[in-house]
């Protein structure tokens, strides 16, 4: 390993040694005499032989001071741009990106706990992705403008109306809220006799009537997004108090599309409960039928849980990987290898029907799978064909993406995908819990 250091110190006193002399073209080098430099106005050859040597003009050292200047603001430009955010640069419009993250396994994070639970380690990994919304630096922005699995937004785009810090929350509540679906899809699909605690009436998302061309960010909210936003708990309807889903619903049965109601909330960060009006809109399958335009998030708890399990999520926030929960879990509690050994990425929300629901950044998404070697991508069917095909064109279609629509779609790809899903078929038959 010696040796390369040591021809790179050579070459360097070589460049030292041979600054004054310039050789033409062949042969030894021969140093011109120092009285030469005292004439700058003549060039000065010496031959020896066929050995010729000639002294640049050292007016030519006129241009070292412009050019090492020259060098320098060039490195301070380059480091101003790696420092300064994009957002500074007011010609940049859209200084915040969406970008791929990771795509790493979800058995670490879980954690099984009791008498009645005996856990099968699976050699193969089922992969959870995750996305970051950075704010860019100028250099950034002008080195990812046009890579495809990156998405310039604003910082709108990204928040909305909501501080980070509520962001934060709910992204952890959603979290919470797919690990308790996860668990109880899982659990009642290996045959355990689990329920539903009811919880709060929390809005996952105020619907969108249009969206902008990638379908990534919402032009136009429902008429309730004027009042409501996701993370929202809502706790009467017109003076009726809200528990459950289904006391709002119960209020509106008696309106019709067009009409108003009053909505009381408490609101993650802003102290004490608010109140707005809402204008209802029509159901889209039925026209008579009257609703906010919202999606709740299930907040429902399991419980007669058999045994008890913890998750360490606290650095990933949203619903996403619940579909990749559900189904580590159904591996880590049953013999055999659910994904045939491999490591598989899967991402899409799950309810505890078992419906997969679409995702956010699917794109970058994608391509995180694609960096990470992993061969196939399970996704929502869901997300759209435009969005899936964006997904591809990412990966360069070097990516195999499978889309699904529920749980058991997802078992009956990993079982076309090598994986022995042949325990779930007959609950109990290779998974005998002890109790």
């Amino acid at each position: 390993m010696a040796r390369p250091a040591i021809h790179a110190a050579r070459a360097v006193k070589s460049v030292s040694d041979t600054q004054q002399q310039i050789v033409v073209p062949d042969g030894a080098v021969t140093a011109a005499p120092a009285s030469t430099w005292a004439e700058p106005s003549v060039s000065t050859v010496q031959t020896s032989g066929d050995k010729v040597v000639v002294a640049p003009n050292p007016n030519h050292r006129f241009w070292a001071l412009p050019l090492a200047g020259l060098a320098f603001v060039t490195l301070g430009v380059i480091v101003l741009a790696v420092f300064v955010a994009a957002s500074a640069l007011s010609p940049i419009t859209k200084p915040y990106a969406r970008v791929p993250s990771d795509a790493e396994p979800v058995e670490p994070r879980v954690s099984f706990a009791g008498t009645g639970v005996t856990r099968y380690p699976a050699q193969g990994k089922v992969l959870f992705v995750t996305v970051r919304d950075p704010e860019m630096s100028v250099l950034s922005w002008f080195m990812f403008r046009d890579e495809k699995a990156v998405e310039h937004l604003t910082y709108t785009d990204i928040h909305g109306t909501s501080t980070p810090a509520q962001e934060n929350i709910r992204g952890q509540r959603q979290m919470i809220g797919a690990q308790q679906a996860a668990e109880y899809a899982a659990l009642k699909k290996l045959g355990f006799n689990v329920s539903l605690k009811n919880g709060s009436v929390v809005i996952y998302q105020v619907e969108c009537l249009k969206a902008n061309a990638s379908g990534s960010v919402c032009e136009q909210y429902v008429p309730a997004g004027s009042v409501l936003q996701g993370d929202d708990e809502i706790v009467k309807a017109d003076d009726t108090a809200v528990t459950s889903a289904d006391d709002l619903r119960s209020v509106l049965d008696k309106k019709k599309p067009g009409d108003t109601v009053k909505i009381s909330y408490n609101r993650a960060g802003v102290k004490g409960t608010q109140t707005g009006d809402v204008k209802l809109i029509a159901d889209p399958n039925d026209a008579k039928r009257a609703i906010i335009g919202i999606t709740l998030t299930d907040t429902r708890t399991v419980s007669n849980m058999p045994f008890k399990i913890t998750y360490s999520f606290t650095d990933i926030g949203g619903p996403s990987a619940g579909l990749a929960l559900t189904l580590t879990l159904i591996d880590e509690l049953t013999l055999g290898e659910l994904t045939g050994g491999q490591r598989i990425a899967v991402t899409g929300t799950i309810d505890v029907d078992g419906n997969v629901g679409a995702i956010g950044g699917l794109v970058q998404k994608a391509s995180a799978v694609w960096q990470t070697g992993a061969k196939y991508f399970i996704v929502p069917e869901s997300q759209g064909p435009q969005d899936i095909a964006n997904a591809r064109a990412a990966t360069h279609g070097q990516l195999t993406i499978v889309t699904v629509k529920t749980l058991d779609d997802a078992l009956n790809v990993l079982a076309e995908l090598g994986g022995n899903s042949d325990h779930l078929t007959q609950p109990g038959k290779d998974f005998k819990p002890t109790s």
